[in-house]
């Protein structure tokens, strides 16, 4: 306990108020952080099966106020929110035709840097393998992170996913897309930019066998990594993530996967008393491999499609075993982990903390105001 009361200090007496600095403990395996209260009040339900995906929706009773946040889709739509590659100047406007100043920052376009500006009234809430769309090479937010109202322009750390262009751009726009868990555990994770290309171009980082490859006997994923290449040369040859998984390029129906999930999905969470979805814990075969859970009902249900879309490509991209996973071993995903832990604090705003243990990475994002809540809690078997 003095241990923790000591690492927080520390987080407010080092952090500066500059752009986006911040400040990082470090916490032995031996003095883990409490839970939060929420987190007791969690309950799974029983799974919503389609071909090789299990979903277990997270229920919660206990549901925190999270209006006050804005979303990067709802920011970029209204233009309170702008994004553009470094050394860019010049105007956009908000919907309602209004002219806002986007400012120069730096000498230069970088691959993973951008500069994001929040004009909104509200935080901006940001999470990691969320897409931007334009500028010289579309995007991905790198790490879930809090951006106070009245901030300066923040250099935003982000990784491409556009692999081959670097060329002007329109303004960056909300893609409405989140990439799926292979990419996003690239950069949530590792924070690789080669292996985020790697995630992108492969489709799945599973490994199931010797080597890191699938068992021989494993059955073939709807789309191969040769999919994924021939869709790259002949449709997308930058290899652009938003223009590889439109429509049928790869030959298979990615929209029709996740409305055969969602209305399941529908149906098996309809009429719940007292009770709101707050998140979801998400297998392929019998393997429990990911969860993201929120603070509120509200807040899944806006990112809920796009994380949706995001499963079911993950799903296609891994051999088509048809096991369930067990309830026991999902529930496994409601707890605390127990390892070494690493934070990093912008005081007052937000502090976001990774626990590791062994395969297992959780990360949560925890808003300081205006009362302390986890907003975002992921949890992730990892497969590199």
């Amino acid at each position: 306990m003095e241990r923790s009361i000591l690492a927080t200090l520390m987080g407010g007496l080092l952090g500066i108020s500059t752009l986006g600095s911040l400040a990082f403990v470090y916490a032995s395996p031996g003095s883990p952080t409490p839970p939060p209260a929420p987190q007791n009040d969690w309950r799974l339900l029983d799974p919503i099966t389609y071909e090789n995906i299990s979903i277990f929706p997270v229920v919660s009773s206990w549901n925190q106020d999270t209006r006050e946040f804005l979303t990067l889709d709802e920011g970029l739509s209204t233009g309170e929110v702008i994004v553009s590659e470094q050394g860019a100047e010049g105007f956009a406007r908000t919907r309602d035709g209004r002219p806002i100043s986007i400012p120069h920052y730096n000498n230069g376009a970088t691959v993973n840097q951008l500069v994001l500006v929040n004009r909104s009234k509200r935080p901006l809430l940001l999470l990691a393998g969320e897409l931007v769309s334009g500028g010289k090479q579309d995007r991905i937010i790198g790490k879930d992170r809090i951006v106070p109202v009245g901030a300066p322009p923040l250099p935003l750390d982000v990784f491409c996913v556009e692999h081959g262009r670097w060329s002007s751009g329109a303004q960056f726009t909300a893609a409405k897309t989140m990439v799926h868990p292979s990419v996003r555990e690239q950069a949530a994770v590792n924070q690789s930019q080669t292996e985020v290309w790697s995630a992108v171009r492969n489709g799945s980082t599973y490994g199931g066998g010797a080597a890191g490859l699938p068992p021989a006997s494993a059955p073939a994923p709807r789309i191969t990594s040769r999919d994924l290449s021939d869709a790259m040369a002949s449709s997308a040859p930058t290899q652009s993530y938003e223009k590889i998984y439109q429509g049928n390029r790869l030959g298979v129906s990615v929209d029709e996967f996740v409305e055969e999930v969602q209305r399941r999905f529908a149906r098996d969470t309809y009429g719940l008393k007292g009770e709101r979805v707050v998140g979801v814990v998400v297998a392929y075969g019998g393997e429990v491999a990911w969860s993201d859970i929120f603070a509120s009902g509200d807040l899944f249900d806006h990112y809920w499609n796009k994380l949706l879309r995001s499963y079911a490509v993950e799903a296609l991209a891994r051999p088509t075993f048809r096991e369930v996973a067990s309830r026991d071993n999902a529930g496994e995903f409601l707890r605390h982990l127990n390892g070494r832990e690493t934070q990093e604090t912008d005081p007052g705003v937000y502090r976001w903390r990774e626990t590791t243990e062994g395969r297992l990475a959780q990360i949560e994002l925890e808003a300081l105001q205006p009362r302390p809540m986890i907003l975002h809690r992921l949890l992730l078997h990892r497969t590199s």
